[in-house]
């Protein structure tokens, strides 16, 4: 590629970074890192009265979460700025004085109105849609400044994307209406005109529009509920493009290397909220233990779970034994509650239930308790034995010692969580159903 490539992505503040807005950022990133190019952020804040300073700040803080980071815009500057609309309207004025001064624009009232000439077939080559063309009739004089001074969405992207030197458009399918129109701009200009790339359209898994019945639609939403930004970097690179060979887990660094834009399909994607869940369980797995730790504290700590109380050895061994189980961070952190503290198992356990198990657990604890070695394998081994010695089915010891030291059915291995819990906590949990 001899000329550099310049992507952007142009969000409006008129409300959070969603996952459409983060699919097409995501993209646009991709192809910039590939090439070596440069990814630009654009603000088109000219909705005045909907664009808030919030929205614009919970934008960065998605892009930033998702490891998106932008090489030119707000807040880090750049050779083509300023990067918001609403501080570049001396521009959108000047160039559309030079389509009046031109004849090819007209003045109604306050606002300039651009002239389509009938007659003219417009054509482009779409990266992912090939060729489309549309005839001139069928379209209607484009507004370029509106009656209150701001400028339409298609003219100031036009203007924008010229002076950013942007190369590359890629952006959501509903776009395919306006290039057209755009691409009137910028032949009227005299310029060249960037490729485009429209991507297909995310839909639920009932094959309608994306919409918030889907799954959050906030990408900072993922983040609360417990998903690992790389993970959902992972899922979202899925949607419209594949790296082959079946792959469905891999790390940026390697989305980067495989990623081409003429590779992306346009056939609707669809946002499968399972597979974002199963995607991310993986990751979970592939994090080292340190890693992994620091990422479910903050979870353990909105459930007001005393992990500062514990050695950092023990709390990383007890995210490690539970072997894949949680598919989210906050899961995680739900399912190991009982390696923390036994109030939530005094809380789930039924004091029934307790009553019915003290025949079978009492004398099998108290010798337990007694072994000289504390380690799964000594503890299995015993369990075995003394369940063949007793004729007493080994599932009616381990259940309910499961749920009487975990409050809960499911668990790993209930000697490796024996071992864990060490004999003393062990002695204490049993004494506390006067089972010893």
């Amino acid at each position: 590629m001899n000329e550099e490539v310049r992507v952007r992505f142009a969000p409006s503040p008129t409300g959070n970074l969603h996952i459409g807005g983060a699919h097409t950022a995501l993209f646009n990133w991709l192809w910039a890192r590939h090439t070596g190019g440069k990814f630009v952020l654009r603000i088109e804040d000219s909705d005045r009265e909907r664009s808030t300073k919030e929205f614009e700040e919970s934008i960065y803080l998605g892009l930033r979460w998702l490891g998106l980071l932008w090489d030119e815009g707000p807040e880090v500057g750049g050779p083509h700025g300023p990067y918001r609309q609403s501080e570049r309207l001396d521009i959108y004025h000047n160039y559309a004085e030079k389509l009046l001064n031109d004849g090819l624009a007209y003045r109604e009232g306050e606002a300039i109105i651009f002239r389509v000439i009938p007659g003219e077939v417009v054509s482009f080559d779409d990266i992912v849609y090939g060729h489309i063309e549309v005839k001139s009739e069928t379209l209607k004089d484009i507004v370029l400044i509106k009656s209150d001074g701001m400028p339409t969405y298609n003219y100031a992207v036009v203007i924008d994307d010229f002076t950013m030197g942007i190369t590359h458009v890629i952006r959501g399918e509903d776009h395919i209406a306006n290039t057209p129109k755009q691409i009137l701009l910028y032949k009227a200009f005299g310029w060249d005109i960037p490729q485009f790339a429209h991507l297909p359209m995310i839909l639920g898994k009932d094959k309608k529009k994306l919409s918030k019945r889907h799954g959050a639609t906030n990408v900072l939403e993922y983040k609360d509920m417990g998903f690992l930004p790389e993970a959902l970097f992972n899922f979202l690179s899925l949607l419209g493009w594949s790296p082959g060979n079946d792959r469905e887990i891999f790390f940026i660094q390697e989305a980067i290397e495989w990623f081409d834009i003429k590779d992306v399909n346009k056939r609707a994607a669809v946002f499968d909220m399972d597979k974002l869940r199963h995607i991310n369980q993986e990751h979970i797995k592939l994090m080292d233990p340190q890693s992994r730790l620091e990422a479910v504290k903050p979870f353990w700590k909105a459930l007001g779970l005393p992990f500062e109380q514990h050695d950092p050895q023990y709390l990383a061994k007890v995210l490690e034994i539970m072997e894949g189980r949680g598919q989210t961070l906050r899961e995680l952190a739900e399912y190991t509650d009982y390696f923390l503290t036994f109030e939530p198992v005094k809380a789930r356990v039924d004091r029934e239930y307790v009553e019915t198990s003290k025949d079978i657990l009492r004398p099998f604890c108290e010798e337990m308790i007694k072994l000289p070695q504390w380690d799964t394998k000594t503890l299995e081994e015993f369990a075995r034995r003394w369940s063949e010695e007793r004729q007493v089915p080994l599932k009616k010891i381990a259940m309910p010692l499961r749920i009487l030291l975990t409050g809960t059915k499911v668990s790993p291995g209930i000697f490796e969580v024996i071992e864990l819990l060490g004999p003393e906590e062990t002695k204490k949990r049993l004494a506390y159903w006067e089972i010893l």
